[in-house]
């Protein structure tokens, strides 16, 4: 557990060596579990990530990716979103009234996946889907992917550790679950991870999806059932665990949402109330104090990623 009242004093100390210090811990986390990807790259060459939203689950991934490619392990990375199945018109229609279930594993085309995932397994070509949100459709903009001995292939996404959706046979995997682990405290309120990415994707949509902290808010309410439904009964496949939080992260944040989040109707203040506490007693921190190689880049901008 993390309690906010020491990350103020860090802070305030030295904040380009505490924001080197968090980054450092993580990257440890990630070169942890790359190792033993790297060490067992023969019999796993299919690595699964899952973990709910707002865990850095894709930063992850490219991490991993980055770091096995650097020790001459070509690794290729895929969302397993390119492979939802497109909506019809009418499913479109529907989907924006909120009549379909968007986290439902039936939104993934189990037969496609699988059927490139065992071709990438024996080595044969495969041209690859992208699934273009804007018009909800499946394109192939002429990508192929031919995988070579001893390279990998990382899978991620919500659903990468269902077996019902990822039918290749387990023992030819690795599989992660990556999310917020660490809890943060003033001394008095403890914030569950869940808090932490909620504010993660509060910060995301506001800056990058034109959706107010409210909206978000309510969403994740169906996200969170999604998780509890989809995700969660999952996680004990998992080989491999990252925990992706950082100490200073909620300091970040602060300056972001603080004037939204006191914005709210007194009733969504209330269901909020733990977070606004602890953000409250935050010391705020300059986004550009934050490293570009950062992980919480993927929820503020300007990393060293393309998302």
């Amino acid at each position: 557990m993390v309690n906010i009242m020491k990350v103020n004093s860090e802070l305030a100390r030295d904040p380009a060596a505490f924001a080197c210090a968090a980054g450092a811990a993580y990257q440890e986390r990630i070169t942890s579990v790359a190792k033993e990807l790297y060490a067992h790259r023969e019999e796993h060459p299919v690595i699964l990530i899952s973990g709910p939203s707002g865990s850095g689950k894709t930063t992850s991934a490219l991490k991993l990716e980055q770091m096995l490619d650097a020790w001459g392990c070509e690794t290729h990375t895929l969302s397993m979103d390119n492979y939802f199945f497109p909506f019809t018109p009418q499913e479109q229609r529907m989907a924006a009234q909120g009549l379909i279930d968007l986290e439902s594993p039936a939104r993934v085309d189990v037969g496609l996946l699988n059927a490139q995932l065992e071709a990438m397994i024996a080595g044969r070509a495969v041209s690859l889907p992208k699934y273009d949100f804007s018009r909800s459709a499946r394109v192939y903009p002429g990508l192929t992917l031919q995988r070579k001995p001893g390279e990998l292939v990382i899978v991620e996404g919500i659903h990468a550790l269902n077996h019902d959706v990822v039918t290749i046979p387990q023992e030819r995997t690795a599989r992660l679950y990556v999310s917020v682990r660490t809890r943060l405290t003033d001394g008095d309120t403890v914030l569950h991870p869940s808090r932490i990415r909620l504010m993660r994707r509060m910060v995301r949509d506001r800056l990058y999806r034109g959706r107010s902290v409210a909206e978000t808010m309510r969403l994740f309410a169906s996200v969170e059932r999604g998780e509890q439904k989809y995700i969660l009964p999952h996680k004990h496949r998992a080989t491999h665990e990252i925990d992706t939080f950082f100490d200073y992260e909620v300091n970040v944040y602060k300056p972001l949402l603080m004037d939204d989040l006191a914005a709210l109707p007194e009733a969504d203040q209330e269901r909020m109330a733990d977070l606004m506490r602890v953000l409250g007693k935050a010391a705020p921190m300059p986004e550009a104090q934050v490293p570009a190689d950062a992980m919480i880049r993927e929820f503020i901008g300007n990393g060293q990623f393309a998302y």
